[in-house]
């Protein structure tokens, strides 16, 4: 999430509790193809459906929903919100998509088809990330708790905290569900966390460190973040802020 000053083709390292790998699995990448992305969207929420890219962009002013094609990144659908807003997260469930938002403690639910505001909800505190795991509603809030919501009523039902190494880890941001587990953006780090939705504890780091070559130069903020699976082709993406591609990528454990 948030404004970064002066970062460059993505030079951020992992630091803090996530930085501390301990016994926890790491896991690097190859990449499988690449594809274009808009160097102009600072990416909040990404998610892959019925063969398209939905995403989400941020910046008070240019925060936007859009329904992409993914392979040549061409925007089908688009909907811009109010200046007033700094748009967040997220996340499809049934007919709707809901984003949230940062400071605004509003979200907007919309036609999933049509991008119609169908209407409003409320939340305390920031807006970072969503997902959904089929049953529940996932979000994140920049801390290193997960709220989970009812995905019908959208009011909290529950909070874990997560741990790496009994360590809290913070900053978690962007979220994606894959087989089981929620993958999380570490804002301003070149990591992903595995995270076991029951217990909180990371069950695996991905390191993707270089993924962008030095060569595509990012504006200021352009740091790795957003993640979408596709669960019928067992397709991995990640993109980040500002960036001009978006990678499909199989991860490889490390040794």
């Amino acid at each position: 999430m948030r404004i970064v000053i002066a970062v460059a083709a993505l030079a951020v390292c992992a630091c803090g509790p996530a930085s501390q790998a301990g016994g926890i699995p790491e896991y690097g990448y190859n990449v499988i193809h690449t594809y274009p992305h808009d160097p102009q969207a600072y990416t909040q929420g990404l998610f892959y459906l019925n063969g398209y890219l939905y995403e989400s962009t941020g910046l008070n002013g240019q925060s936007s929903i859009r329904k992409e094609r993914l392979e040549t990144g061409q925007i089908l659908e688009r909907h811009d919100i109010g200046e007033q807003y700094f748009g967040e997260g997220i996340v499809n469930w049934k007919d709707r998509l809901l984003e949230i938002t940062w400071k605004n403690e509003l979200g907007f639910i919309y036609d999933l088809a049509s991008f119609a505001l169908k209407g409003q909800f409320s939340y305390p505190g920031e807006g970072w990330g969503l997902t959904q795991d089929g049953k529940r509603i996932i979000m994140s809030d920049g801390t290193s708790q997960l709220r989970f919501w009812d995905p019908e009523t959208l009011r909290e039902t529950g909070r874990i905290r997560v741990t790496a190494d009994n360590a809290p880890v913070d900053q978690l941001n962007e979220l994606e569900y894959v087989k089981g587990e929620v993958y999380a953006n570490i804002w301003l780090t070149n990591r992903i966390a595995r995270i076991d939705p029951a217990s909180g504890k990371v069950a695996g780091w991905i390191d993707l460190t270089q993924i962008l070559s030095p060569t595509n130069t990012v504006g200021d903020g352009g740091v790795l973040n957003g993640i979408a699976y596709d669960a019928a082709t067992d397709r991995l993406f990640v993109t980040g802020k500002l960036w001009p591609r978006l990678f499909e990528i199989k991860l490889v454990k490390k040794q």
